[in-house]
């Protein structure tokens, strides 16, 4: 099947804790759809929980439609994000792939261990991990700058928060000052 190697992706994470194949067994023989335009990714629940790939045609108990735009968001656990699937069909299995999908982790130090050693694995997931946290505190405080720098710089290219309000109270007060000047004009007018 042309989706057989994501199944053994799934089955590895899924047997690496065993707490995750005890949760699906009670769904066993159920088939759930992922559509991730333009793939789609059908599994049917095995008796020991793990997981096959389904041909395309099945009907699947459960459904998820994954715009791919949600991808990043998902993969660093916004919670938001999983609000925006559409998804349909049998609530318990659903509300299981999402449980799975917020609390199910790779452990790739235990993977690694196997090529280099348990000592090496753990240092190289440390340095990776520290390495993925240096990028992100250089990402926002990259953007943090040029917010700032947009904001504060001569002419600035954004407008503050405070500016934009105080732009709308003068606007408002200009209308209701036009509006009394009008309201005197045509009492002057009439007399």
């Amino acid at each position: 099947m042309l989706f057989q190697p994501t199944a053994s992706a799934l089955n590895h994470l899924l047997t690496q804790s065993g707490w995750a194949l005890q949760r699906l067994v009670i769904h066993a023989g159920k088939t759930a759809r992922f559509t991730i335009a333009p793939f789609y990714f059908s599994y049917t629940i095995q008796s020991d929980g793990t997981l096959c790939a389904a041909a395309a045609d099945v009907n699947a108990d459960a459904s998820c439609t994954i715009p791919p735009s949600l991808l990043p968001r998902l993969a660093v656990h916004d919670e938001a994000a999983f609000a925006q699937i559409e998804s349909c069909g049998d609530t318990t299995l659903l509300a299981e792939i999402f449980y799975l999908s917020r609390h199910l982790h790779w452990d790739a130090a235990e993977d690694l261990s196997h090529v280099t050693g348990d000592i090496a694995a753990e240092r190289i997931v440390q340095y990776a991990k520290a390495g993925q946290q240096y990028i992100q505190d250089a990402a926002f405080n990259l953007s943090q700058a040029l917010a700032e720098y947009w904001t504060e710089e001569s002419p600035p290219l954004l407008a503050k928060s405070t500016h934009i309000a105080d732009f709308v109270q003068q606007t408002d007060k200009l209308r209701d000052d036009v509006a009394r000047l009008e309201q005197r004009i045509n009492r002057l007018s009439n007399s």
